[in-house]
């Protein structure tokens, strides 16, 4: 295809990145005999891929054909987003460190899971359980119950039904007081953990959202219990939530959309 890389298809990988670079934007449905022309992969070992791909939600069935999936564009959106969002987010992190000398994270939602994207942290910074690339079920963060205050009701509703893991003494497993809780974070727009996602830490979080308050992110300050009285920082925390998510309208806006 004009503009796709060079991709051996020896490889498993090979062909399903074949496959995929096939597809161009104006495609509402490929057959399986065209895909064959465009990739050169013989047929019998691309109707395995293809069903492969399909399985994994890379591609989904369109009439008697096939098309890239959702699932692909959320991924190459959150790529470009992730990136964006931490560029923006950087500043206002590196002052909320200054005014706190804590651990402060940047957090994505997936599901029932909290994906922190940045962490800052110097010599004080309290053991937290958190890394770059790192997961956290959202119930027992400050960051995860932020987001899920704004999230849509099937969200909210998947974590209230699933298994709401008990990780300290403190942490919230009682579905009808973790709801009452993000209902009151929902009001307020901001978060609090008390030891629930490891014994020892306290946080404060606010959501960052977009203009039809739905959760971008969230931003937080890490600190043990000894030392960090997270209400004291809610003021900042939730100025720097702000001072994100209008960066990152101001961005969107700049942005040239077709007529």
């Amino acid at each position: 295809m004009a503009g796709a890389p060079e991709i051996g298809t020896k490889s498993v990988l090979g062909k399903v990145a074949a496959v995929l670079y096939a597809f161009t934007a104006d495609d509402h449905g490929v057959s399986l005999a065209e895909l064959g022309r465009r990739t050169g992969i013989p047929k019998g070992s691309l109707h395995r891929i293809v069903g492969d791909m399909v399985e994994v939600r890379l591609l989904e069935r369109a009439g008697r054909g096939y098309r890239l999936s959702g699932q692909v564009f959320q991924l190459g959106m959150r790529a470009s987003v992730e990136r964006g969002l931490v560029e923006v987010a950087t500043p206002f992190m590196e002052d909320l460190y200054e005014r706190t000398h804590e651990t402060v994270h940047l957090g994505v939602l997936e599901g029932a899971e909290v994906v922190y994207v940045s962490k800052l942290g110097g010599h004080r910074q309290a053991t937290s359980p958190s890394r770059i690339g790192g997961r956290m079920p959202a119930h027992c963060t400050a960051i995860g119950k932020a987001m899920l205050a704004f999230s849509p009701p099937d969200v909210l509703a998947g974590v209230l039904d699933g298994e709401l893991v008990r990780r300290t003494p403190r942490t919230i497993t009682a579905p009808g007081l973790l709801r009452r809780q993000v209902e009151r974070i929902a009001e307020t727009r901001v978060a609090f953990e008390y030891e629930e996602s490891a014994t020892g830490i306290v946080c404060v979080a606010a959501p960052v959202l977009d203009p039809y308050d739905r959760p971008v992110a969230a931003i937080s300050v890490t600190g043990p219990v000894a030392r960090f009285r997270p209400e004291a920082h809610q003021v900042s925390v939730k100025a720097a939530a702000a001072g994100i998510a209008g960066t990152l309208a101001r961005r969107a806006a700049l942005i040239p959309h077709a007529d």
